[in-house]
């Protein structure tokens, strides 16, 4: 075949292959993958610096499909170039146990750098990916010595462009300058409902001028010189992120659907499928082809591609024996290694005046920081109340990519999503941080942190009707729970300063799925832990803080500032002849992976009288509880009064909880 005909038949076998999957899933969405497949044939045979062989190449350019439900594109081209997925895996599409699962995920698939789907998340994905290299670039690039210099590509469509967190990513990038996004906005007018002209008409170009982006506009994307030339410009941009607007046609190639919402998510149906195939000149009997030549097209084009690696390992072998320190550090952190010693550097808290968690918490990453250079980030505008700046270092920025400390500006949703890019660069370790009630706004983002088992570290303050006068709407009740019912996050409330080094030192540990730490605005004691079990028991989620005499009548659990209240309750159940044992519980997930053994002595079956006390939702206390016991919580919103006003009034006192506790035993 000549080469125009050749570089046609391998857009139109993407397309063909994309039809078939979903017609044979019966399930799916073929129209955008027919669409792009002229932009993903540029990207993969021209642009993406990649290797099939070896898909976590350290310097590899980065793809983002953040329109996730066009995943037959991106599994279409990932099969054709080499990578480990077979014909077998697109005919299991959307499949139970399948490698080709719906919307693409982070661990399962070969090639899959993000898991994508909520439309938006990829785009915002992208721009904590762009952080992470220009982070690494500054801290190990020396002269002649470019080590990180990869690129972020993108596809977004008409709804990633509409979401909110788009625009709040998209803006932040635009300031950074981030100039190593390269991003496609495919304009093809269509959403499920119909033409985007029923809720959508903004320049799109404009705005994201505005934002300081680099646009261009290719008016047909079946124009491979067009978008070739546009991609070329836009990596030439260094000091701006790029947007490339490409206007398609859904369902191209469709007789009867194309630019239609019929092709959007659904199959086209057997006899439609027929017609394309004739269309494009296939044999409409045949599924799933492949002719010889594409494949072999494509096999050339990895191969070209996986050059860049080799030249890349004879920089790296050089640049390791002129600078060996910094080429041990980029190692140890890659592996997801850390120092022997850093846990060393943990502050110690001595009994005094009150502490706020949240004050031992800045504390604590100050006293680290200099020991992990891995560790960065910052919070939405609220540095100051949550504690979370590194003193020693600059914050992040055009002119500084070297900086720590980042200013996500009041983007909650944004930042999240953009941690969890940073968290898949898989050498940093991120930590963002917000008041608890504002985590509402996060959620999408940390539900995808769950499931793609990555560590980004949430630093949650301000955590419950004690932080006062702000009132109803700043004073979590539900958030405590809802972020325990995720999947795979680590929830961490500590008690004190002590504690809350240890949550710290948890966290960093933590490599399977995203941790929240969360933590007081008030004062709180420091306990004296010559007195008290040692705060390092953190580790288990739950330990026996202080033991009764003899065997507990009664075991009193909390977390964060109210074990203290337990603490103070069992000393005056003490006076009343009562055994009472205290639980400190941080961590539920972390207590429910310990050994039955270890659970069944901090929590023994035969002591069936247990309250718990947390200024939270009560539910899901309960299975600690047992039936025979009772929690001290919060069931509706707070009030507008200062901090130890509302405590006492809505139950938490020791009076409360001694009362509590001896209306167990009477039972």
């Amino acid at each position: 075949m000549k080469t125009k005909n050749i570089i046609q038949k391998c857009i139109d076998t993407v397309r063909v292959l994309s039809v078939d999957a979903v017609q044979n899933a019966n399930s799916g969405h073929p129209g955008t993958p027919m669409a792009l497949a002229p932009l993903g044939h540029v990207l993969w045979s021209e642009m993406l610096h990649y290797n099939p062989k070896n898909p976590d190449w350290a310097n590899r350019d980065r793809f983002i499909l953040s329109c996730g439900h066009a995943c037959m594109l991106q599994y279409s081209y990932l099969f054709l170039t080499g990578y480990d997925i077979t014909l077998k895996d697109l005919k299991n599409f959307r499949q139970l146990h399948s490698i080709t699962a719906g919307h693409p995920e982070y661990g399962l698939t070969p090639g899959i750098e993000v898991t994508t789907g909520p439309l938006g998340q990829g785009f915002a994905n992208g721009v904590g990916m762009a952080i992470a290299e220009k982070y690494m670039a500054a801290r190990y690039n020396q002269a002649d010595f470019n080590i990180f210099d990869y690129k972020i590509y993108a596809i977004c469509s008409d709804g990633d462009i509409m979401e909110g967190v788009s625009a709040e990513a998209a803006s932040l990038a635009g300031h950074l300058g981030l100039g190593n996004m390269i991003y496609f906005y495919d304009s093809n007018h269509i959403t499920i409902e119909g033409d985007t002209d029923l809720t959508f008409d903004e320049d799109v170009a404009k705005r994201f001028e505005a934002y300081g982006w680099h646009v261009q506009i290719v008016p047909d994307i079946n124009n491979l010189e067009a978008i070739s030339k546009a991609t070329k410009n836009a990596q030439e941009d260094t000091y701006r992120p790029s947007l490339i607007i490409v206007h398609s046609i859904i369902g191209y190639g469709s007789p009867n659907k194309h630019g239609t919402a019929e092709a959007h998510g659904s199959p086209l149906g057997a006899d439609e499928v027929r017609l394309v195939k004739e269309h494009f000149g296939f044999d409409p009997d045949k599924n799933f082809s492949i002719p010889v030549a594409v494949l072999d097209y494509y096999h050339k084009a990895a191969k070209a591609s996986a050059e860049n690696e080799k030249e890349w390992n004879a920089l790296y072998k050089n640049y390791k024996k002129q600078y060996p320190e910094l080429a041990q550090e980029y190692e140890t952190i890659s592996a997801g290694k850390l120092p022997d010693d850093w846990e060393t550097k943990l502050p110690t808290f001595t009994p005094g005046d009150k502490m706020a968690t949240r004050k031992a918490s800045g504390k604590t990453l100050n006293a680290i920081a200099t020991y992990l250079p891995q560790l960065i980030g910052g919070s939405a505008d609220l540095a100051p109340s949550t504690d979370t700046y590194l003193n020693a270092y600059p914050s992040f920025s055009a002119k500084h990519p070297e900086g720590r400390n980042f200013h996500f500006g009041i983007r909650e949703h944004a930042m999240g999503a953009i941690l969890n890019g940073m968290a898949l660069s898989n050498y940093l370790i991120p930590y963002g941080a917000t008041f608890l009630i504002f985590s509402d706004y996060m959620r999408p983002p940390l539900r995808l942190a769950a499931i793609m088992k990555i560590r980004p570290i949430m630093v949650f303050t301000h955590d419950s009707i004690g932080l006062g006068e702000d009132g109803t709407t700043h004073q979590p009740v539900e958030q405590l729970i809802g972020l325990r019912t995720v999947p795979n996050m680590t929830v961490i409330r500590p008690a004190d300063a002590n504690e809350t080094a240890q949550a710290w030192r948890t966290a960093i540990n933590h490599t399977q799925g995203p941790v929240a730490i969360v933590l007081t605005r008030q004062g709180v004691p420091i306990l004296d832990q010559n007195n008290y079990a040692p705060a390092k028991n953190l580790e288990k989620g739950a330990y026996i803080l202080s033991d009764s005499e003899n065997v507990p009548e009664i075991i009193l659990m909390a977390s964060g500032f109210e074990v203290h209240l337990i603490l103070d309750a069992q000393t005056e159940l003490k006076k009343s002849h009562i055994q009472a044992r205290v639980v400190s519980m941080p961590s539920w997930s972390l207590f429910d992976s310990q050994n039955v053994s270890y659970r069944e002595k901090v929590l023994p079956k035969n002591v069936r009288k247990r309250l718990a006390v947390e200024a939270g939702s009560p539910v899901g206390w309960l299975k600690y509880t047992t039936d025979d016991g009772d929690v001290i919580g919060i069931d509706r919103f707070g009030e507008s009064a200062p901090g130890d006003d509302l405590m006492k009034a809505y139950g938490f006192s020791v009076q409360n909880v001694v009362k509590r506790a001896k209306a167990l035993l009477s039972h």
